[in-house]
């Protein structure tokens, strides 16, 4: 550590406790490296108030020293959001402490939560009262509501319920001059100017810290059922899909995927077999719920709404008569990357939206074109069809080894890329820039990243709030 931060964590222990600043290296190290393990970090000093007030000391500290601070919960960036610079010029401040549900207001369907509540602790917590948060994805047993918030996290029930912003209703933060901002209050009018709550959210920790919020939650699964559908082509899944929010609002998933990440998951994932009999290029799940005792199955739902496709738009269907068949459907989608990556090898992953309707075409047109500009690789996408989410993998097929990644792998992502904006699209969906889509947030929307650079100096002129994120 240097001098300044040295001091900054000796204050630090002297008004809160040695806990709260931990400089041993085996205490630090495993929060030094991000999910993928792609980025590894340097701080001499993990910081972790247990309170908002601390969290505001420990800024304003921070500032008058010129300490840089990385917030950080529970380290599942998967764009190197949450790691510390490799010159250990920052120290993390860690809100994993701060892991209290303040309180849960069932007649309302809200919920108050400290950043550092883990996903899943929050929806045991709504299941426990009936209800439940709608936000779900992979990481739920380990990311946190700050994290969450703080990179606008999607998943796969936005289709019916919307990104962490939709779920928020208002947030307490601490700004990157130590000052709190407090909007928990619930006001469902508010005009005094620009949201602070709707800036913070999705700014990646680079505008200041959540330190909690208050969120919606919704009424608990009565049931729920989930289909399997086989298709013939992306375009096929895209009308079914607007035919059936045509008829009802109770489509929660809508996931479609190509024949070879089904294959992959069949051969490389265990206790998985096959929905349908038959082959088909493109699959579809998709999943229906009832929150009301007295609506109809969803499984009679989506059979009746399935049943006039069939033959047409859709040419099987498989519809879980369990819970376990339901389980085993989703099964099978969310070990896609892992089964892909049994099956093909290390892939350049992308993680992009287009416009809902530019979908289809978009995931054939733009793996052909990868792979006519780049011979001998493998394209695909699999992805949220009703928002329009695609993780679009390029495999190096038989154009390189090990090192292939290294090699080609930039010139990859800047087409795909390149592709994604032409068609009005967006480089990163759900996980945030962070550190590893910075560049070319910057080459691909220059005017973009100059507001963002006008408000982060607005409100960080040190730039003290996770440095080299985002901007």
């Amino acid at each position: 550590m240097n001098a300044a931060q040295q001091q900054l964590v000796d204050e630090v222990r002297a008004r809160f406790g040695d806990r709260v600043a931990l400089t041993d290296a085996l205490d630090i190290k495993p929060w030094l490296t991000d999910w993928r393990g792609r980025w590894t970090g340097r701080a001499g000093a993990i910081l972790q108030p247990g309170s908002t007030e601390e969290v505001a000391a420990i800024v304003a500290m921070a500032v008058d020293k010129g300490v840089a601070l990385v917030p950080q919960g529970g380290n599942t960036s998967m764009v190197g959001g949450a790691t510390p610079p490799d010159d250990g010029s920052a120290l993390i401040l860690s809100l994993r402490r701060m892991n209290r549900i303040r309180a849960i207001d069932r007649p309302a369907m809200r919920c108050t939560v400290e950043a550092g509540v883990v996903l899943q602790t929050l929806h045991e917590a709504a299941a426990a009262e009936g209800l439940r948060f709608p936000l779900t994805l992979g990481a739920r047993g380990s990311a946190t509501i700050g994290g969450l918030i703080s990179t606008n996290a999607g998943g796969t029930q936005v289709l019916r319920f919307g990104p962490m912003r939709a779920q928020v209703e208002g947030i307490e933060a601490v700004l990157p001059d130590g000052t709190t901002h407090n909007g928990l209050s619930g006001l469902k009018k508010d005009n005094r100017g620009t949201s602070i709550d709707q800036l913070l959210i999705g700014a990646e920790g680079t505008l200041g810290v959540v330190t909690a919020a208050r969120l919606r939650l919704v009424p608990a699964l009565r049931s729920r059922a989930v289909a399997w559908l086989g298709l013939a082509s992306p375009q096929d899944a895209l009308d079914t899909l607007r035919a059936l929010e045509a008829r009802t609002d109770r489509i929660e998933g809508f996931e479609v995927l190509p024949a070879k990440s089904l294959r992959a998951a069949l051969d490389h994932v265990r206790g998985t077999r096959a929905p349908l009999a038959g082959e088909h290029r493109w699959h579809v799940l998709v999943e229906a719920a009832a929150e009301d005792a007295g609506a109809e199955s969803p499984g009679d739902l989506l059979a009746r709404l399935l049943q006039p496709m069939l033959g047409s738009l859709v040419e099987d269907a498989a519809i879980s008569a369990t819970e376990a068949q339901a389980e085993a459907f989703w099964h099978i989608r969310d070990s896609l990357s892992e089964a892909e990556r049994a099956a093909f090898g290390p892939a350049t992953q992308h993680d992009i939206s287009v416009p809902v309707d530019a979908m289809p075409r978009f995931m054939i047109d733009a793996a052909a074109e990868v792979e006519r500009a780049f011979p001998g690789t493998s394209a695909s996408g699999f992805g949220h069809l009703g928002d329009g989410n695609i993780h679009f993998h390029v495999r190096a097929g038989t154009r390189g080894g090990p090192g292939w990644i290294d090699d080609e792998g930039p010139a990859v992502t800047r087409l795909v890329d390149d592709l994604v904006t032409a068609a009005g699209g967006s480089i990163s969906a759900e996980h945030g820039i962070g550190q590893m889509k910075r560049d070319e947030l910057a080459r691909l929307s220059p005017d973009r990243v100059r507001t963002l650079k006008a408000i982060k100096a607005a409100l960080d002129p040190a730039g003290l709030m996770n440095p080299g994120k985002l901007v």
